[in-house]
């Protein structure tokens, strides 16, 4: 009996992450921020943007304003392929964001033994950006601290109105 307890609580401490994959990196964006998942598709520019936000989309008659995480991460450009999706994150009920990934490659669950906390790195600016390490067998997964990665974007803007 004791064994099903163990399970349960286990199963209570596991946290789902959709893992994506970034020019070669794989990164983990915790599930219950993600709203949907979407086929790249035309993308408008809205000028004076940061480099990164690369315009909006209609989804379904909300205007979603899109970024392209490698970018943000400051890699190459995006090159898109078949492969390429637009991850849409809410984090309050009102507002999404559309992040642009390379691929979509799966869903792992993952509890707090196979997560390392980040040791950070102050003139890092990227460093805040993760949330922890998750190992998936021998596998290295970067957990986004998705939040960050998308606020920050608006404290520039308001910064700079």
């Amino acid at each position: 009996m004791s064994d099903m307890t163990n399970q349960a609580a286990n199963a209570a401490t596991e946290k789902q992450y959709i893992c994506v994959k970034l020019a070669n990196e794989q990164y983990g964006i915790n599930i219950k921020y993600v709203d949907n998942i979407v086929r790249m598709q035309r993308i408008t520019r809205v000028p004076k943007a940061q480099k990164y936000f690369k315009g909006v989309i209609n989804l379904r008659g909300e205007i979603v304003p899109v970024m392209s995480l490698r970018l943000k991460f400051d890699l190459e450009p995006d090159e898109y392929t078949d492969a390429t999706r637009i991850i849409i994150i809410k984090l309050e009920p009102q507002s999404s964001v559309g992040l642009i990934v390379d691929a979509v490659k799966e869903v792992v669950n993952l509890d707090e033994e196979s997560i390392d906390k980040p040791t950070y790195n102050e003139k890092d600016s990227k460093s805040q950006y993760l949330a922890g390490v998750g190992k998936v067998g021998e596998e290295l997964i970067s957990l986004l601290n998705i939040s960050d990665v998308i606020i920050e974007k608006d404290k520039k803007e308001s910064a700079n109105n």
